[in-house]
């Protein structure tokens, strides 16, 4: 694998080596072993597969707080999506600052969203799937979030929401 780190200290965008034949290729997609080396949690201890069905839908901004703060591994599979990361560490020098990247099935990369960031995608096709690693367990007391265009971010989506859950588009404002 080989790990970029962003701008954003602890986040890493995930190529894959792939090692190529006359079948096709081979690739790791997760090692310990690398991440331990990168100084990236490697607990794993839930994934989870987010399908949908409508281009535009939007999924974030999500995060869980302490004690239940998770780092992700995130790989689109099927269809496309630009998905966006936010730093919401209050110590950090990139506090409100988000990346975007777009992940697909063919580009195989993959983000490494650290601790202390919220995430969230808007799909780019329909029928689209994502796939996700966990360090943490889902904790529903601990989970939080704020609005995809909360002006505090001033995050630039590359097309319109079609399709939002109520609860994603009501958070209100950020207050830190």
């Amino acid at each position: 694998m080989i790990f970029n780190e962003t701008k954003l200290k602890g986040a890493y965008v995930i190529d894959i080596e792939q090692r190529q034949d006359e079948r096709g290729f081979f690739a790791r997609s997760w090692c310990r072993r690398e991440f331990e080396a990168h100084g990236l949690n490697p607990q794993l201890v839930q994934c989870n597969i987010s399908f949908n069905a409508r281009i535009g839908t939007m999924r974030g901004m999500h995060y869980q707080v302490k004690p239940c703060e998770e780092a992700k591994l995130i790989r689109c599979t099927t269809g496309s999506i630009y998905d966006v990361i936010v730093d919401i560490r209050l110590d950090s020098p990139s506090f409100k600052q988000y990346l975007g990247i777009v992940l697909t099935p063919g580009n195989y990369k993959m983000l490494y969203v650290p601790e202390g960031f919220a995430h969230g995608f808007l799909t780019l096709e329909d029928n689209t799937e994502v796939f996700y690693q966990m360090s943490e367990f889902y904790a529903p007391d601990h989970a939080e979030g704020f609005r995809w265009n909360d002006p505090a971010f001033g995050i630039k989506w590359p097309s319109n929401v079609q399709v939002i859950s109520e609860r994603d588009k009501s958070y209100p404002d950020v207050d830190f």
